[in-house]
């Protein structure tokens, strides 16, 4: 059966609520996942609340934005309390499930784009920082895996690593710390490397899906790193891409489709999953393969109004359950 999840953020709003919320929505059926509130502010974002899972990397908040040192700063102290206050919540509304639980977290290479070093640029230029970064969030995610598996021992954890920087980190888009110039791409290899870093870290404790919601996602690299699923703005898809998602499908390659927009104003599920639909099968996919396919808005619902938010994710459950009825 398809199922249906989100992708994790969601609008300022008191955290149990969105915690329930969620767990309303998605623990019959779907797949839940721990809700981040980056209205909340500095530590609530998506970069901050990474990098106070690192291990032995200390970050700062400067005014360009998060920052390697050598010493943590009041705001990744910050990072920390906003996790506990949401963990708390996740452990007394998931009291007794049983079943998949979703975490959030930046990936390695949206990691090493976003936060600058002491003095420099991106830590993405840097090679050496780069891999230490792999290595630190590695560790930090196998401990935030085993804290939620102590909270919940029913749970049977999903780990997303956010990676909307990895399109422009290997084609060398990056805007340099001046804004003027590029930074130089990363190589391929090199790239997949600091990937299979984390994923191996986790990957006994829980599946690892890999989101990317820009519109050349890289494919090919993700399918190399094995049992990894790939999520995606399935909005974005062209004739060629569509081709790569076949091969993916194709390949055993588990795919989270992001076919619900942010904005959407659609009263009927069938308004999004028909796009979706026709282009999987002029590609010749089979339709028994939709049973595997875990449908999501297209991107986080941070940006959105409460009722929006809660409406595009019920309309997510809603076209998974009209997925559902081509098996």
């Amino acid at each position: 059966m398809t199922r249906a999840s989100g992708v994790g953020s969601w609008p300022d709003q008191p955290v149990r609520d969105v915690v329930r919320r969620v767990r309303d929505t998605l623990a019959d059926g779907g797949i839940p996942y721990v809700p981040e509130l980056p209205g909340r502010g500095p530590g609530a974002d998506m970069v901050g609340r990474t990098a106070g899972l690192l291990v032995e990397m200390p970050v700062d908040l400067q005014p360009s934005g998060w920052r390697l040192t050598d010493a943590p700063g009041r705001d990744v102290g910050r990072a920390a309390s906003y996790l506990r206050e949401d963990l708390d919540e996740v452990a007394e509304a998931y009291d007794g499930y049983s079943g998949p639980l979703k975490l959030q977290v930046c990936g390695p290479w949206t990691l090493a784009a976003s936060l600058w070093l002491p003095r420099g640029d991106r830590a993405v230029v840097d090679a050496g920082a780069a891999r230490d970064l792999a290595d630190s969030l590695a560790e930090g995610v196998r401990e935030l895996v085993g804290r939620v598996h102590r909270l919940v021992p029913g749970a049977a954890l999903v780990v997303q690593l956010d990676e909307p920087s990895l399109p422009t980190v290997l084609t060398g888009r990056l805007r340099s710390a001046s804004g003027f110039g590029r930074l130089r791409a990363v190589d391929p290899g090199v790239v997949e490397a600091g990937l299979r870093t984390v994923v191996e870290a986790v990957g006994e404790d829980a599946d690892v899906v890999v989101h990317c919601c820009a519109p050349d996602v890289p494919f090919a690299l993700l399918r190399r790193l094995g049992s990894v699923g790939i999520a995606i703005d399935t909005t974005l898809l062209t004739p060629r891409t569509w081709e790569s998602v076949a091969a993916s499908v194709e390949s055993g390659t588990p795919l989270w489709a992001g076919l619900v927009p942010t904005g959407t104003t659609a009263s009927h599920p069938r308004e999004v999953v028909d796009p979706f639909v026709r282009g999987w099968h002029e590609v010749g996919l089979e339709d028994r393969l939709l049973a595997d396919v875990v449908v999501t808005p297209a991107c986080g619902l941070g940006t959105r109004t409460p009722q929006h938010a809660a409406a595009v994710q019920r309309l997510a459950v809603e076209a998974a359950a009209a997925v559902s009825e081509l098996l």
